[in-house]
């Protein structure tokens, strides 16, 4: 059986709409998705507050291990918003990846520290900010601040040996549609762009999360009949 890896947007949780279809519509394919849910979001133990996009990276190469001591290493990549730029960043360490998804994905971490519109005295103050994000609320600390300027996805995105499918709504008020005009240039053929027209950030509409559910499933259908 084939395998599946999905790195779930900043703050969401594995559970979000969108992971879940998508893994529904895989699994009737025979491919198996492994979604977990980030160090302090979720079921997942750890302290949130003491994340950054480096041990979200380290818990995407965790998982993949995973999936390759226990059933089989993942040949499908799938990330949503800073997942997506995780595993851009991730899937050049992974020989097994053939295709790689990403929806609604900044092409580099800094985006994030605009979005987040923390307060920059209660970073040099305190050593955290409190900010709210998709109407949640949660600490971001000036190490996190810090590891975000201290990776660059762009020069992964170049390297990358895989099919791309990049997936962005032209309204996503999150991450601009810029940003996967920036990935789909770096990244090499075969590579392919999915408007996804009206969608917010978090394909909240079922429409939205099904349409993406069932363009992926299309597209690892046509991998597998390849091969």
């Amino acid at each position: 059986m084939a395998c599946a890896l999905f790195a779930h947007c900043f703050t969401c949780g594995k559970d979000i709409q969108a992971a879940v279809r998508i893994s529904r519509a895989l699994s009737k394919l025979g491919v198996a998705t492994l979604r977990f849910d980030f160090t302090g979001i979720g079921e997942s133990e750890g302290d949130f507050a003491g994340t950054s996009f480096s041990s979200n990276l380290g818990d995407v190469q965790a998982a993949v291990e995973y999936l390759r001591n226990h059933h089989r290493a993942p040949s499908l990549l799938i990330g949503h918003s800073l997942g997506g730029a995780a595993v851009l960043a991730i899937a050049g360490r992974v020989p097994e990846v053939e295709l790689v998804a990403t929806i609604g994905a900044p092409s580099n971490t800094t985006n994030l520290k605009k979005t987040l519109n923390y307060d920059q005295d209660d970073l040099n103050s305190k050593g955290y900010s409190e900010v709210t994000l998709a109407g949640r609320k949660f600490k971001v600390t000036s190490e996190f601040v810090e590891d975000l300027e201290s990776h660059s996805v762009k020069d992964r995105i170049g390297g990358l040996d895989a099919a791309l499918m990049v997936f962005h709504a032209p309204g996503d008020r999150i991450v601009a549609i810029d940003h996967a005009r920036h990935i789909f240039e770096a990244a090499r053929h075969p590579k392919s762009f999915i408007s996804l027209g009206k969608a917010d950030h978090l394909l909240s509409n079922r429409d939205d999360a099904t349409f993406v559910a069932d363009t992926i499933a299309a597209w690892v259908r046509r991998h597998i009949a390849d091969q």
